[in-house]
């Protein structure tokens, strides 16, 4: 049965983004809102909201390696198989301004998690606390980045022209496909995690891994739709939205409503988001662009993360 209903959550999970897509962009049309703008908020926030659900729900239950393990793990995974795979199906086009404000803000995003938690590992601990002061931190950093948003969505000068008169299959749309999305992206989660307990996995291999792609699969279903629509802004708006409300929000949450354990092995993850971090920024930097090319070593190079994780 968890065999069946994986693959009924990967159906919704499609279909749920392909109608999210649509109705995005068309309400980013009719509002005169940048398609940027809605990729980086309302589309990223929704689909992480299987991260943020899962991760939320493990803090409360004291399944703290599931519940960081995963936004680590999604994080990523959204960098080098979404941004990746979606590459692979069209060129993602960029700009200065994303690659040097947005992008570089997920960056200090991950660094500011690191450096809650680096001393006591340098110092040779095995696991480390993120409590309610490293929350709130978290949320303050995501309140500045929302605010900064606001201004410039808010902003006469980047407002563009209506293009579209209003219709309510537009609404229809969006919100039918975020119900897709984050239904879908939960049965695949639930019945994914099933499956991995019965084949006696860790839970930080877990969160890591399987949790970590299964809650990433509206990310990703939902940019490579949006590449191959020519939606670029939302295919790489939703990318690192994504992994700003990951780090922000859901870990801020979790660690503000019950203290986060992270262990050595999510901290390794965690470096090694970091660098791929750095690695995709200065891609991105040369041409403001992704070609199929440096998609496919992207995909090669999350095949390798996840065969270093299982073969450890």
């Amino acid at each position: 049965m968890a065999y069946i209903l994986l693959v009924v959550g990967f159906i919704l999970l499609i279909k749920g983004a392909d109608f999210f897509v649509d109705g995005s962009s068309s309400i980013a049309k009719v509002l005169g809102v940048p398609s940027l703008i809605i990729g980086l908020t309302i589309v990223a926030f929704g689909t992480s909201a299987p991260e943020a659900s899962v991760s939320i729900s493990a803090a409360l239950h004291n399944s703290n390696e599931i519940a960081i393990g995963n936004v680590v793990g999604s994080n990523i995974c959204n960098l080098l198989l979404v941004l990746g795979v979606s590459s692979i199906f069209g060129e993602i086009t960029t700009s200065r301004k994303v690659v040097y404000k947005d992008y570089l803000y997920s960056i200090l995003a991950s660094l500011v998690l690191c450096a809650l938690v680096i001393v006591p590992f340098m110092n040779k601990a095995k696991s480390v606390n993120i409590g309610f002061k490293g929350g709130i931190v978290l949320l303050i950093l995501l309140a500045i980045y929302l605010i900064m948003l606001l201004k410039e969505g808010l902003s006469k000068e980047k407002l563009t022209k209506n293009k579209e008169k209003f219709k309510i299959k537009y609404i229809l749309f969006f919100v039918v496909g975020l119900i897709g999305v984050i239904f879908g992206g939960n049965v695949v989660v639930e019945n994914a995690t099933k499956i991995a307990q019965d084949l006696g996995l860790s839970e930080h291999f877990i969160g890591l891994t399987v949790i970590a792609i299964g809650t990433s699969l509206p990310e990703l279903v939902t940019s490579v739709v949006a590449a191959k629509k020519g939606e670029d802004d939302i295919a790489i708006g939703n990318v690192i939205g994504s992994n700003i409300f990951n780090i922000l929000f859901i870990l801020g949450a979790s660690a503000a409503i019950s203290p986060l354990t992270m262990s050595l092995s999510v901290f390794k993850a965690l470096i090694f988001l970091i660098i791929v971090n750095i690695l995709v920024f200065f891609v991105l930097r040369s041409k403001y662009s992704l070609v199929r090319r440096e998609g496919i070593i992207m995909f090669i190079l999350y095949i390798l993360y996840t065969v270093y994780l299982i073969y450890n």
